[in-house]
């Protein structure tokens, strides 16, 4: 694992494509129990090298019901974005994360990792990337419907303050996904 970390946090293959030099993010352990698999770091994670170290990572672990110390211990949780780097500045937010990324590393990731309970699908570039039926449900879809995709997979939508229009229209993610998502992931980080 610490090679293929390493060999991640050294990768250049997309450096012509990205408005910083590349500076891959990404944490995971052998014993991980919940792998978080979300989109690409925005500036911010970018420019501290620390997953969700944003207002997004404050709203998942809200979501998750752990504290910062449980969500950065990579015995508990591995942090894996689609894109490693910052993607860029999009009309309407961030670019997509860059498709090189997922697969040339996730495999090599995931099959060190043999203590995997779950495994959570932030957002529609994870969900399509792991999910089989992406082309018959939207993203709502999905999110509703999450316990068709258990007991590997469990899709949420992204945390992001961008997102709060979406909850506002979707009040059940709250009131049922939420609740849901906490005790799962405690019985997970239980079994440690």
């Amino acid at each position: 694992m610490d090679e293929i970390l390493k060999e991640i946090r050294s990768c250049m293959v997309c450096r012509d494509y990205l408005p910083n030099l590349p500076k891959p993010v990404v944490r995971a352990g052998v014993k991980s129990k919940i792998v978080i698999i979300g989109q690409a770091p925005g500036q911010k994670v970018q420019n501290s090298g620390i997953p969700w170290d944003d207002q997004s990572g404050n709203e998942l672990r809200r979501w998750l019901g752990v504290s910062k110390e449980q969500f950065y211990d990579d015995q508990l949780f591995a942090l894996i974005p689609m894109g490693f780097c910052y993607p860029g500045k999009g009309i309407s937010g961030d670019l997509p994360p860059r498709p090189e990324c997922a697969p040339l590393w996730h495999q090599s990731l995931l099959s060190e990792m043999k203590e995997v309970k779950l495994t959570i699908l932030i957002g529609q570039y994870a969900q399509n990337y792991y999910l089989k039926d992406v082309s018959k449900r939207s993203l709502t879809e999905r999110v509703r419907h999450f316990d068709l995709y258990l007991p590997l997979f469990l899709p949420v939508v992204h945390p992001s303050p961008r997102n709060k229009i979406w909850q506002k229209k979707n009040p059940w993610f709250e009131l049922e996904v939420v609740p849901f998502l906490r005790g799962i992931v405690s019985d997970c980080i239980k079994i440690s």
